[in-house]
């Protein structure tokens, strides 16, 4: 599904030199890539701070954790995604609350959000799946006559942009109290190991999550709250460094691949290819179609075969899931990700793809797909 072995080829010289000063230097743990990388990712993306952290799934959790939140309190996110996005809210006796998605879009569907809001609603997590911003103006307008924080989980969309009716342009991860991401291998900015990060422009909260990180310390052995161990280590903060140049140039070469796969398939009814939100920029995390009558997990196997790897991004709702059903969620209350999840398939998307291999792709899926 990615080709890490082609991306890294073309940085190597410049990954080596920098993963061999790291080890010749001994600073393992805080070292000053970590801070550089840091500041320039706050320049990257125009935000005031960024707190690194050890992995994506510990940056939504340090984030919940900043805003205070009180168990039983509702966090309101997307049904139709990963399951770190829920998996945080439950670790914290927070309750999740589930809402189905865009049919186009694939990220949270505004009118559903909305109906979800009760007293007890104190954050929502707008996933922007897939590489696009979910419809953030509305989401931020509703949150606020509602005294609701939000949180983005932006692990697979940092990078895309999403402009306001206003003409203001912010990055995926910026336009909430808190953003949250991934550096995992496979992401858009990945490292070579595991890696997460946090943003928010406000100046109190990124006091609590740095301390959130560092086992709840305000100084060395002086502990002001609970926290954790989530740090991002300098070989890993040295090699984003690195792809943080590349980073709109990895973005270029996906669209490149999505116009491919979209003209491949454009006069194929039974596929479904990506909509594109009108005010976000998309970055293609994944490539991912929505069939019609086709057998997704038949179609895998027959892609298979001829060396194409094929993911089904997601084949259980959440709301189904052992660990996260309650009495609550409703099956008829999702019918969009119930169906997207009989439905949906993803392509190989990564920076390396040439159009040979994008030929090859898009016939075998033809030929699967009449």
């Amino acid at each position: 599904m990615v080709d890490l072995k082609g991306q890294y080829q073309k940085i190597k010289k410049e990954v080596d030199k920098a993963v061999i000063e790291v080890i010749e230097s001994t600073a393992f743990i805080n070292g000053p890539e970590v801070h550089s990388f840091q500041k320039e990712l706050e320049t990257y993306l125009g935000v005031k701070h960024v707190i690194p952290c050890a992995n994506g799934t510990d940056a939504l959790q340090i984030a919940l954790m900043a805003l205070g939140l009180k168990p039983g309190d509702e966090v309101i996110t997307s049904d139709f995604t990963f399951a770190a996005t829920v998996e945080v809210i439950g670790l914290l006796k927070l309750t999740p609350v589930l809402v189905d998605v865009d049919p186009n879009t694939f990220n949270m569907d505004i009118e559903k959000f909305k109906k979800a809001i009760t007293p007890k609603t104190k954050a929502v997590v707008p996933v922007h799946l897939f590489g696009q911003c979910s419809d953030m103006e509305e989401i931020l307008r509703i949150s606020k006559e509602n005294n609701i924080f939000v949180v983005e989980d932006t692990a697979q969309a940092i990078g895309s942009k999403y402009t306001f009716n206003n003409g203001n342009v912010k990055y995926a991860g910026t336009m909430g109290e808190i953003g949250t991401t991934s550096f995992f291998p496979s992401k858009n900015l990945g490292c070579y190991g595991d890696g997460g990060a946090i943003f928010t422009n406000d100046d109190n909260l990124a006091t609590i999550c740095r301390s959130i990180v560092n086992h709840g310390m305000a100084e060395r052995y002086y502990y002001t709250r609970l926290g954790v161990n989530s740090r991002l280590d300098t070989i890993q903060a040295a090699i984003l460094k690195i792809k943080l140049k590349h980073l709109d140039e990895y973005a270029a070469a996906r669209n490149k691949a999505a116009e491919y796969y979209d003209k491949a398939f454009a006069t194929n009814s039974k596929i479904q290819t990506p909509v594109r939100e009108k005010k976000s920029t998309h970055v293609f995390h994944q490539y991912t179609l929505v069939c019609d009558g086709v057998d997704q997990f038949a179609l895998q196997k027959f892609l298979s075969t001829k060396g194409i790897p094929c993911m089904i991004y997601y084949p259980v709702p959440l709301h189904t899931q052992d660990a996260y059903k309650t009495e609550s969620m409703k099956h008829e209350d999702f019918p969009v990700t119930n169906q997207l999840c009989k439905s949906v398939f993803s392509l190989p998307m990564h920076t390396e793809l040439t159009d040979e291999q994008l030929k090859y792709i898009t016939e075998s899926v033809l030929e699967f797909i009449k």
